[in-house]
């Protein structure tokens, strides 16, 4: 069984979905958000460090899985987003966990089957996937499919030969998926 952490970061809100995949099935262990206040940048991310050290202590998962930074038309959104998404690499790559990085699209195919989905798309498949009751809050159902987008891509890539698997290992180096 694998136990995976996917991460939604933000600057004002990291949604975190973390997922067991015992036989190839997931099974929802815990979602939420990391509520980050304050104007003062370094007290932010010290926030986000010791909200993930915590997850990362009472849960121990074993791989993972973040979303990568995508540009907004705003550049200081997407430079803030960098900056909490570099803090929450930052606090796993501690732990020595290997970590996977998934464009939004790869991470809408998985979950939806199109790159182009709604974020209510994306919170109603995790909510059927996952066998939830509710649909979760936006940013925990983001990092959830994350952790989903995770899990799918690993366990086609362990069905592959080396030689079917090199090509897309090829294209993981140059930051579609890692």
């Amino acid at each position: 069984m694998t136990r995976i952490l996917g991460i939604d970061p933000g600057s004002r809100k990291t949604g975190y979905g973390i997922i067991d995949m015992p036989e190839g099935r997931a099974i929802w262990v815990s979602s939420g958000c990391i509520r980050i206040q304050g104007e003062d940048l370094a007290g932010r991310l010290r926030m986000l460090a010791d909200g993930l050290q915590a997850l990362l202590e009472q849960h121990q998962p074993e791989v993972v899985a973040v979303e990568q930074v995508f540009m907004h038309r705003n550049a200081d959104s997407a430079l803030k987003l960098g900056q909490a998404r570099g803090a929450a690499i930052s606090t796993v790559a501690t732990r020595h966990l290997p970590v996977h990085e998934y464009t939004p699209t790869q991470i809408k195919k998985a979950v939806v089957g199109k790159g182009n989905a709604a974020k209510g798309q994306v919170q109603y498949m995790v909510k059927a996937m996952l066998g939830l009751s509710a649909l979760p809050q936006e940013d925990a159902a983001d990092a959830l499919a994350v952790a989903l987008c995770h899990a799918h891509s690993a366990r086609t890539l362990s069905r592959l030969t080396p030689k079917q698997a090199l090509p897309l290992l090829k294209r993981s180096r140059r930051g579609r998926m890692r």
